[in-house]
Order: structure tokens, then C-alpha cells, then sequence
């Protein structure tokens, strides 16, 4: 067992460290509460291992310098909130045409618009989803404390780099700011995944060609002594921009099917089950400490609950999801939004849905989410 170790830390702290144990080497953004710290920590510990830390000019130009970087072979980050994330938008199309290993942290605030800089706020969720032109996917993360702050960090790293796409990673001011002692030796990165690099088997490097037996091109980073093109409009294996249908049809096809719903390593979820409880309640984000806190008093006052909480948003853990609704007949959904998520668990099964929405920038309590769990087990025994 190792030692402990109380470090009195929060969550931007937790996702730097984890970015550091990642083998980020590269960070550029631009100030902007609740995320700003992430870039201090940035300029601060990058250039101790080596790294290159910048204050862009503004958001396009930090997300630009990510992507520049990454193509060159940098594992880059970048953080921001919601008005940053929405000037990302239009690079974010580009990194997922251009196959580009990227990590962003969205610390989310109220909004719409500037909203409240130092209020709480989840309310980017489907922002994350669909924020790019062509509805094409991305990898979104969701952590809900210190200790998955660091460890999705690490895995969003991993999946940058497995997939050659860019993966969101969605804390909140609360999560992002909030400082509390933990013992920072109980968390457990994931052994680290390494791009796959070309190697000269082929006669011809073709920077976008699928070989047999893979599902994302072999990487190569610009300014080697071969050629590498890198374009943002639609492209064949070459690189080339084209008019061919069925090289711009398995092309993007590629893009959508790489980001399969439930492969392995990608839906990550803790599910906590009880034999007969009628109730489930589905969580992510800062939301889940209060729902956990939940089980544990309900669970304790003999109230038969189960839980979910949900690490991995986009693409959906339909496999879970179905399996873990169709267990139970009253689903309770608290959101620090106005039921962005449950709105996706809706289509997924018929089921009596409560959902707990806060958006004012105020925190959903235990003993609310406790309230709705004891409504519906009262309705269940009426019915």
C-alpha cells in the first residue's frame, strides 16, 4: 500500500498534474476564469520538463498553436470555458479533418455568453456534442472530483493520441476552483498509449492512408524529410484535396465510425447496482457528489437505490445506459443545465424520468436528489 499523501490541491491543479504524468509537453491558451489558472500552472511547470507553455493573443490563437504543435509531435493542451470554447469551434472542425491528437479542458460556467465568469455552470454538454460544423464526434469526458480530474486527464491524453482526435475534458468552476486536502497517492493514471508512428514500411507515405488492420493513419509529424500534407478541406489517403465520392465517403465515414459507440477504453462510467431497487439515479460532472452523497444516506435509511455515473458524455455508453435503464423504472437525472442529458437517456429506453435541473448557477443538494429518489419509490408502491 503507498504511504499517503494529503496534498490540500483543486481541480485545475489535479488535471495539470495529470496533463504532466500524460507527457504533455505543450500548452497555449488564453486567460479566462474559471480555466486561467490552468495556464499559469502551464507556464509554470512546462518549462521544467521541457515543454512550451504560451499566452496566445486570444483563444483562436491558442487553439491554432495546439494544433501546429500536435502535427509537429507535441502533446499538446489547451483550457478554456464556454465563450473560448465557442471561438474553438470552427478549429475544432479542423483537428477532427485533419486527424489531429489534441486535448482541451472546457471549465464550464453559467451562461449563455459571458454569463457569470465565477458562477457555476455544466451547461456546455451538448455545446461539446455538436459545436462543429458536419456533426462529426468527438471524445467528451466528464470528471467529478479531485482523483477523476487527474486520472481522465491521463485518459483523455490516451485517447487523443489512440484515435488522432481531439477529447474534451468538462470540469466546472466548482470542480476547477474548489481546493480540499486528498490523498493524491490513491489515484492511478492508465499506462500511457503512444501515437503509432510511420515507420518506412510502405513504399509511399500516405499521410491519411488506413492500413490493414487499423483504424486511424500512422502518424508522421510535419517537417520530417518526408512530405506530410495537412489541409482542412475534404481530402483523399494523400493528403490531396479531392472530388472522388468514394474517397470523400470513406473518409468520412472513418471519421464517425473511429468514435464507435462502446469501444473499449473509451465508455468509462462507474455502475453501482442494487438487487430490487426501482430507482437509478444517472450522474456525471460535479452533479454526482451530491447524487453519491445520496446513495450513501438513502442506502443507509434502508432505501434500495442504484447509481451510474457517467466519466465518458459523447459518444454515448449506449451499452451501459440500455443495460443499467432497463433494470430499473424510475430514473432520476440531476444537471447542473436545463436536462441537456436527459434528454439522450430519453431516447434510450421508456422509462419514468425526473429530471433535476439547476442552472442559476446554485448547487443541486443530496437532499433534494434523496426527495426525488423517496417520491419515486413512493410512486412505485402506490402503482
Amino acid at each position: 500500500m503507498p504511504q499517503p499523501c494529503l496534498e490540500f490541491i483543486d481541480g485545475n491543479e489535479a488535471i495539470m498534474r495529470g496533463a504532466l504524468d500524460a507527457g504533455c509537453d505543450f500548452f497555449a491558451g488564453y486567460p479566462i476564469t474559471p480555466a486561467t489558472s490552468l495556464l499559469l500552472s502551464a507556464i509554470r511547470e512546462l518549462p521544467k520538463v521541457g515543454g512550451i507553455a504560451v499566452q496566445a493573443e486570444d483563444e483562436i490563437g491558442g487553439i491554432s498553436m495546439c494544433i501546429a504543435a500536435s502535427m509537429a509531435g507535441k502533446k499538446p493542451l489547451t483550457a478554456t470555458s464556454g465563450p473560448g470554447l465557442s471561438l474553438y469551434s470552427e478549429s475544432l472542425g479542423l483537428a477532427i479533418m485533419g486527424e489531429v491528437p489534441l486535448v482541451i479542458v472546457d471549465s464550464q460556467r453559467m451562461g449563455p455568453a459571458t454569463g457569470g465568469a465565477t458562477t457555476h455552470g455544466e451547461g456546455d454538454i451538448q455545446f461539446a456534442r455538436w459545436g462543429t460544423s458536419g456533426g462529426y464526434p468527438l471524445i467528451v469526458l466528464a470528471p467529478r472530483d479531485l482523483r477523476t480530474s487527474y486520472e481522465l486527464t491521463v485518459h483523455a491524453f490516451n485517447l487523443a493520441e489512440r484515435y488522432r482526435t481531439p477529447v474534451l475534458l468538462m470540469t466546472s468552476k466548482e470542480l476547477s476552483l474548489t481546493r480540499r486536502s486528498e490523498d493524491t497517492a490513491t489515484w492511478q493514471a492508465p499506462a500511457l498509449f503512444k501515437r503509432r508512428y510511420y515507420r518506412g514500411e510502405e513504399a509511399e507515405f500516405l499521410p491519411y492512408r488506413i492500413e490493414p488492420g487499423h483504424d486511424v493513419p500512422a502518424f508522421l509529424p510535419i517537417g520530417a524529410a518526408v512530405q506530410v500534407r495537412f489541409t482542412t478541406s475534404i481530402h483523399g489517403p494523400d493528403g490531396q484535396l479531392t472530388s472522388d465520392v468514394i474517397k470523400r465517403r470513406e473518409k468520412l465515414e472513418h471519421l464517425s465510425a473511429k468514435i464507435a459507440w462502446d469501444k473499449p477504453g473509451v465508455s468509462l462510467y462507474d455502475y453501482d447496482p442494487q438487487a430490487d431497487a426501482a430507482v437509478l439515479i444517472v450522474s456525471y460532472g460535479f452533479a454526482a457528489q451530491a447524487a453519491l452523497d445520496a446513495v450513501d444516506e438513502l442506502r443507509q435509511q434502508g432505501v434500495r437505490v442504484s447509481s451510474l455515473v457517467l466519466y465518458t458524455l459523447w459518444p454515448v455508453p449506449e451499452g451501459i445506459l440500455r443495460e443499467a435503464l432497463a433494470r430499473h423504472s424510475h430514473i432520476v437525472v440531476p444537471e447542473h443545465n436545463n436536462g441537456q442529458y436527459w434528454l439522450e437517456l430519453e431516447r434510450l429506453a421508456d422509462r419514468r424520468f425526473i429530471s433535476l435541473q439547476r442552472f442559476d448557477g446554485t448547487l443541486i443538494s443530496p437532499a433534494e436528489i434523496m426527495q426525488a429518489v423517496l417520491d419515486a419509490v413512493t410512486v412505485e408502491v402506490v402503482l
